[in-house]
């Protein structure tokens, strides 16, 4: 099966820097996309960036300009995307959240995987 593992979350102060790395691995034929997602105490789960196995971006208005998301690296048996997030809030604050849309099999339709969250804490 597929597993996911986020990593990179930490203590920052506003203004400051982190950078999210989120690895897929087990049985991968193909990584259609991998998204970041971000849920804040009391609120909803929110996609902050997605990336298309064909290397296109996209961002949440909120972190537009700020955040950037790598392409799909992909080695034998993972895939890997980054989450390089600049001049963060303290709005930024949340468990960070990898999600994938992965095929185990050439004859598999797909399915989106979750990771368990890395936290990342902004203050001032």
């Amino acid at each position: 099966q597929v597993q996911l593992v986020e990593s990179g979350g930490g203590s920052v102060q506003a203004g400051g820097s982190l950078r999210l790395s989120c690895e897929a691995s087990g049985t991968i034929f193909m990584t259609r996309s991998m998204e970041w997602y971000r849920q804040a105490p009391g609120r909803e789960r929110e996609l902050v960036a997605l990336m298309t196995s064909g290397g296109m971006p996209n961002y949440a208005d909120s972190v537009r300009g700020r955040f950037t998301i790598s392409p799909i690296s992909r080695d034998n048996t993972k895939s890997t995307v980054y989450l390089q997030m600049n001049a963060l809030k303290l709005e930024d604050s949340a468990v960070y959240y990898c999600n994938a849309d992965i095929r185990t099999t050439l004859s598999d339709s797909g399915e989106y995987y979750w990771g368990k969250g890395t936290l990342v804490t902004v203050s001032s």
